[in-house]
């Protein structure tokens, strides 16, 4: 039945909303999600303004976009029992083989069949009423959790897998590198791990007065013109860390600021590379060797990090709510795109399709 309204991306700045089929349940484990929200991503953006990244879309392939949702289980398969018609549901957007090396290892998110939503060519998103899903990839929210702050639990899952990777446990001192939507959730996850002392670096001081307020933490400004050798001897003396931090999370995939965070991490300290920038990066080995720093990179988010996440959302240990900035119509979904790519607002939301 062609009652699926969805929002297609056909090419840089080429969105069209089109009825499509609502996808059948096939699998007797397949659920059927009545989309509630959207989130945007800024890889949205980024498919907004450039067609695509690896893969792009095309007036022959075109893709419904979103993978941040939240919504309303409508329909189950004869074998579904973790939920029901009528549970508010968290979408894991990532769907993996469940059979290969990589998954029987608990490290899904490496599986080479990944299909993740509005991924090129051929993995359609969230973007539409209704998105089908395995039923072992959505989480009920609890009540305390509103379906807009339910958006939030995929962007939220990553900042855990990153304070999971590092170890991150109380006392732990932890810079922040970037305080965008991923790097604010990290500097939160780490205040919410029992991190002793939590430091934010930005070049953007609107976003660093922010991240103040959301976490509670010192923040530093980095000076682009000075070597990331220099600048990490900087924060060190000015924020008083010492020989450096325990643990950096690097959340901008720039490479300066990737060398700054090592230089500023101490002997034996750990870095989590969580943000993606151009495909190559130069790193301070010789730094890294005197210091035995443990790099580590990080792949969206694996086995347990969606309940985590949950879990300090329901107990009130981590809130979301201040960062949503603003909520549109599906119907106006590019404007949400266009507002983000603009650098406007933190967590910009599309309202799922309301009926007439």
């Amino acid at each position: 039945m062609s009652n699926n309204l969805c929002c297609l991306l056909y090419g840089p700045g080429k969105a069209r909303f089109e009825n499509r089929e609502i996808p059948p349940i096939e699998d007797p484990h397949d659920i059927l999600v009545r989309i509630s929200y959207v989130g945007v991503c800024g890889s949205d953006a980024h498919f907004w303004t450039h067609g695509g990244v690896m893969r792009m879309v095309s007036d022959e392939k075109p893709l419904v976009m979103g993978h941040e949702a939240s919504g309303i289980v409508h329909s189950v398969g004869k074998a579904v029992t973790s939920v029901v018609p009528g549970d508010r549901v968290a979408i894991e957007p990532g769907f993996s083989c469940r059979r290969c090396k990589q998954c029987k290892a608990g490290k899904y998110n490496l599986c080479a069949e990944m299909k993740f939503a509005a991924d090129p060519p051929d993995n359609h998103g969230t973007l539409a009423k209704f998105f089908r899903t395995p039923e072992d990839f959505v989480y009920k929210v609890p009540d305390s959790v509103s379906l807009e702050e339910a958006v939030l639990v995929e962007p939220l899952s990553v900042a855990v897998h990153g304070a999971r990777l590092a170890g991150l446990a109380p006392g732990h001192t932890v810079l922040v590198q970037g305080s965008g939507t991923i790097g604010l959730l990290a500097a939160a996850t780490a205040k919410a791990f029992g991190a002793k002392e939590v430091f934010v670096s930005d070049i953007n001081q609107t976003k660093l007065d922010f991240a103040s307020d959301f976490v509670g933490c010192q923040t530093f400004m980095p000076d682009l013109k000075a070597s990331p050798q220099v600048e990490a001897a900087r924060m060190k003396k000015e924020l008083e860390l010492g020989e450096g931090v325990d643990i950096v999370l690097e959340c901008t995939g720039v490479e300066s600021s990737v060398q700054t965070g090592i230089y500023a991490s101490g002997p034996g300290g750990v870095v989590v590379q969580i943000g993606l920038g151009k495909p190559d990066l130069t790193l301070p080995v010789l730094n890294m060797c005197e210091k035995e720093t443990v790099f580590k990179t990080a792949w969206r988010y694996a086995p347990g990090d969606y309940e985590v996440a949950l879990s300090l959302l329901s107990s009130g240990r981590l809130s979301v709510k201040s960062l949503i900035s603003t909520i549109v119509p599906f119907e106006k979904a590019t404007q949400a795109w266009e507002m983000t790519k603009n650098g406007q607002g933190i967590k910009n939301l599309i309202r799922g399709v309301e009926d007439d």
